[in-house]
């Protein structure tokens, strides 16, 4: 079974957690797939990954980028694996489908946003009954992550 972490984000964005994730996993010699819930925000993250440091550079792209397997991450908001990823990263309400083909599962959420904590909370169901291996992780005041079940 894929496991699966939860990032309840509550000190820190998306946005500063995310590359912080994605290099840790390329790190590990491992492909990512991040999904977004819309085009919009797709867009948002693409522009990140390009300035998020001034002395970093994740290599990443999206269909419009051209061939996703030379991608080690690839941008997508569709249930799809081109670049054969090993975990895959769920941001913005992205839906958890088909999680076999990862090892690895990172959903993350914003824990000031009731409807996102609610349903990270159903996902969270669905997938412990599903018999995946999930973890939950929150942000302490430092910022440090807490495995808290």
């Amino acid at each position: 079974m894929t496991e699966v972490l939860f990032y309840h984000l509550q000190n820190a964005p998306l946005e500063r957690v995310l590359p912080q994730l994605l290099e840790k996993s390329l790190e590990r010699g491992w492909r990512a797939i991040v999904r977004a819930g819309g085009p919009e925000r797709l867009e948002a993250l693409n522009g990140l990954l390009w300035t998020y440091s001034d002395d970093s550079f994740l290599p990443h792209g999206t269909r419009e980028d051209g061939p996703a397997e030379a991608m080690p991450v690839y941008l997508t908001i569709e249930d799809e694996n081109p670049n054969n990823a090993q975990v895959l990263f769920l941001v913005d309400g992205a839906e958890p489908s088909d999680l076999g083909q990862y090892e690895r599962c990172v959903l993350m959420f914003d824990g000031r946003d009731e409807a996102a904590l609610a349903a990270a909370r159903e996902h969270w169901k669905k997938l412990k009954s599903e018999g995946h291996d999930t973890t939950y992780w929150q942000q302490n005041e430092q910022g440090r992550w807490e495995k808290k079940a």
